[in-house]
């Protein structure tokens, strides 16, 4: 499963989501929903803005963990 890191990077940061959201050029309600893991794909275009605008990699934001089968 994937993880969602952005809420760390946005602290990390010290930056709100709404000047990312200015800074890419997309939705706060979208940016909002790829933080909480809402949703199931992320175009490589808006990736690559958050890693422009946050100055990371996406490893930085994105985290593999295995799940737990049962």
């Amino acid at each position: 499963m994937i993880i969602i890191r952005l809420d760390r990077m946005l602290a990390d940061r010290k930056m709100q989501l709404s000047k990312l959201a200015e800074l890419v050029d997309v939705s706060v309600v979208n940016l909002s929903n790829l933080k909480t893991g809402k949703v199931k794909a992320v175009r490589f275009s808006t990736l690559n803005a958050i890693c422009k605008a946050l100055d990371c990699q996406p490893g930085d934001i994105l985290e593999y963990v295995e799940e737990d089968e049962e």
